[in-house]
């Protein structure tokens, strides 16, 4: 697993090489959760060539992998030839390698990154090495001390039986009295002496056994701090961070192996304590161990309660968008409940929504009366023990939220600013019933919707709490305004991810972003460094002279490159985030027909084409067109691709890359030809004012007509004509193009293209 890990933090090329050799042949999932497993097979292909051995390892493959769907995939694409299956693993192993021993040996981050974990868990191997020694060493010295203490018991039983003796001379004639007494009375104080010496003897072997156990436990205790309080803390972070688009929070096998390393150490120092307890109670010497055994007893009492407490984990988190009547699921694990045993008796688990208010009564240890601020379906879950990967764990999967019970809110906050928490708990015991524990874990902050319009507030709600929250803090408290290079890598590595692109945002997109949420025209990045935004600023007040917060249009912004614009922005075709003024600078240098991409200032979720050509009613003089915004819908009609290259005034993307070299890879092949004598209709987009018609109608392709001042696309399958070109009235103040006059035309249009064929060609037949 450790080269898993380290893969993960390889950056740039390196990471991109790493990426690149996963797949539909072999999900990177796949590597993500049998990385343990993965890494621990040989995959001898000298072995293989058996057919035993071919069939053997072919079986190992599968058992791993406990997911119908690529199981599947597995199965469909390597079922004939299973050894293709080992060949890629090995392949895989063998590049993942290679790009970690040459990220470890540069000078680059990456390395530094790696040495510093290769030489944390070293520490923590170390000290488990410790740990085991000491545990071996109190071992020993329990032994001797039993045995000791056995010898003594058997001398101060002879010293009882030469007691009995002595008393039973008085029974005896005087002259056989005084011939036996002296050898016996020498012998009792032979006996005697010896048994005080090593009476002392055992006290300072009990004294400095209990001493070691101080140790060892101080020794346990900071291990388990080091597991638990930054290991564990930091892969919780982890996979908060994920919500937000961040790197995987990787696996838990190996805080798994750790955790199972402390429960086994802690639970053997817990037995030798207890056997020490009972010597002492066999032979009760006065003194001071019976207040250190206590002592150690309650100490590595203490210990075990924390480590079963903290490792009752979710591993999968809820969803934290939680739509009502929606069903959903999450996984909670015990990284101990292998190790401790208690999947011999299954606990089971039980989900409840709790408010914010609630999970801080929870924490506080106040009586909440097992309140809960909803009803949850299928809640209750039987904890399963999975004998392959030795994990204990509860997969709740068709949970659904019935009904939602909201409190006061306060001043401006909405209900998408509302938070809850799915709390889990279970109870089970250990060790024969000796110890009953209570468990308890809470999820990450949840907001609950109710329709699908609420979803983008309530991700803002999300994306705040999930970037700046800050470990242990009270239940769930934010900061009311952050940095904005903090907000900047917040909306960066959200947007990576919801765009799934390595693209992210530029320092010039950082920098327009700024703009927009401050209102401020400066275009030197420093100038916002210091710079604060609110959480209202962020996504409850709106923008000056919208009617949509800055958090509104840039979640439009990621919903319409996510549908619709990804490989355009891969490529880097799309310029993105330029405003209108910025656009018309940059064009009017460039030669007519110069277009770029930017999304649209005044409307969420749209993107404009603004080009430079002639000004139609001023010879000599040229301008800068802009588009009327595309949404969702029009590309739902026809692509961005098949846009552009309808649109032949359109000549060279910005800065002066031919548009074909661009876009032609995306356009929608052209319609087959006539067949018994009907021709398919086709959408097609004009722009009255720059639209070029095509004269033959025997090429072979239809002719559009341009419908007006309008981007909107409309067909007439069996009647062509060309209208003039329309004056200045088609455009609005700000030069765009009104698309809402026509756009009714064009959903009409694209209704009667979906009917069936029959219908819209009745009574046209010849």
């Amino acid at each position: 697993m450790a080269v898993w890990i380290q893969a993960q933090q390889l950056q740039g090329d390196a990471l991109h090489q790493m990426q690149s050799l996963y797949g539909q042949h072999f999900p990177i999932e796949v590597r993500h959760y049998l990385s343990q497993w993965i890494e621990s097979q040989t995959f001898d292909s000298t072995k293989l060539a058996s057919p035993v051995c071919r069939s053997r390892s072919t079986r190992q493959e599968l058992t791993g992998l406990n997911t119908a769907h690529v199981l599947l995939v597995f199965q469909s694409t390597y079922d004939r030839c299973p050894l293709e299956l080992v060949r890629c693993i090995k392949h895989i192993l063998y590049t993942e390698q290679r790009l970690v021993r040459e990220a470890t040996n540069s000078n680059s981050p990456v390395g530094g990154m790696m040495d510093s974990m290769s030489q944390k868990y070293q520490q923590i191997n170390q000290a488990f090495e410790e740990l085991r020694l000491l545990t071996q060493d109190t071992e020993n010295d329990l032994r001797k001390l039993q045995h000791n203490q056995e010898y003594f018991i058997i001398q101060y039983q002879e010293s009882m039986r030469i007691q009995a003796q002595l008393a039973s001379l008085a029974t005896l004639p005087p002259a056989d009295r005084q011939l036996r007494e002296p050898a016996l009375l020498s012998k009792k104080n032979t006996v005697e002496a010896w048994l005080t010496r090593e009476a002392n003897t055992l006290q300072k072997y009990r004294l400095d056994l209990a001493e070691k156990h101080q140790k060892t436990l101080q020794l346990l205790r900071k291990q388990q701090t080091i597991i638990l309080d930054d290991e564990l803390i930091q892969w919780k972070r982890r996979q908060q961070l994920a919500g937000n688009g961040g790197p995987p929070e990787g696996g838990l096998d190996i805080l798994q192996s750790w955790c199972e390393k402390l429960a086994e150490m802690i639970w053997q120092n817990r037995q030798q304590i207890r056997r020490a307890e009972h010597l002492r109670q066999q032979l009760p010497i006065p003194g001071p161990i019976e207040e250190l055994l206590n002592e150690l007893n309650s100490t590595i009492t203490d210990i075990i309660s924390t480590l079963v407490t903290s490792t009752f984990i979710i591993e999968k988190q809820p969803p934290q968008v939680l739509k009502t009547q929606t069903k959903f699921a999450a996984t909670v694990r015990l990284l101990v409940g292998g190790k401790l045993n208690v999947h011999m008796n299954p606990p089971q688990v039980k989900a409840t929504i709790i408010s914010e208010q609630q999970a801080k009564a929870l924490l506080k240890n106040e009586n909440t009366r097992n309140d809960s601020s909803g009803e949850i379906l299928n809640n209750n879950c039987v904890m399963e023990y999975h004998q392959t990967t030795g994990t204990l764990s509860a997969h709740f999967r068709n949970m659904s939220l019935k009904r939602i019970k909201r409190s006061d809110r306060r001043g401006a906050e909405s209900v998408t600013e509302e938070k809850f928490t799915i709390l889990f708990e279970s109870q089970f015991s250990v060790g024969s019933n000796e110890l009953v524990f209570q468990v308890k874990t809470l999820s990450l902050p949840v907001v609950v919707i109710v329709h699908g319009s609420q979803d983008n507030n309530a991700t803002a709600t999300v994306l705040w709490d999930n970037a700046f929250a800050e470990p242990g803090r009270v239940p769930f408290l934010v900061p009311d305004k952050v940095l904005w290079p903090q907000l900047c890598e917040v909306i960066n590595m959200k947007y990576k991810a919801e765009v799934q692109s390595n693209r992210g945002l530029s320092e010039e997109n950082l920098v327009f972003l700024a703009q927009k949420a401050f209102s401020s025209s400066s275009n030197n990045p420093d100038d916002y460094r210091s710079m604060t935004m609110t959480w209202s600023q962020f996504n409850r007040e709106s923008l000056p002279g919208r009617n949509f917060t800055f958090w509104q249009w840039f979640d439009g912004v990621m919903e319409l490159t996510k549908k619709h614009l990804k490989p355009h922005w891969n490529d880097g075709a799309i310029l993105g985030f330029v405003n209108k003024q910025q656009a018309q600078d940059m064009l009017m240098s460039k030669p007519n027909g110069t277009f770029l991409l930017r999304f649209s200032d005044s409307e969420i979720g749209g993107i404009t084409i603004a080009w430079v050509a002639e000004n139609p009613n001023k010879a000599g003089e040229r301008m800068v067109w802009n588009l009327m915004p595309y949404t969702t819908k029009d590309f739902t009609i026809r692509s961005l691709a098949d846009r552009i290259s309808d649109l032949n005034h359109l000549l060279f993307l910005y800065p002066d890359r031919p548009k074909d070299e661009v876009f032609s890879k995306y356009y929608t092949p052209p319609l087959s030809k006539a067949v018994d004598g009907y021709v398919k209709p086709q959408i097609k987009q004009v722009v009255p004012e720059f639209a070029t018609a095509n004269p033959d109608p025997a090429s072979g392709n239809p002719t559009y007509m341009d419908q007006g001042a309008s981007p909107a696309p409309v067909s007439h399958p069996h009647t062509y004509g060309i209208y003039p070109a329309m004056g200045d009235s088609m455009l609005d103040a700000d030069g765009d193009f009104d698309l809402d006059d026509t756009m009714d035309v064009a959903r009409h249009v694209e209704e009667l293209l979906r009917r069936p064929v029959e219908s819209q060609w009745s009574g046209q037949q010849s």
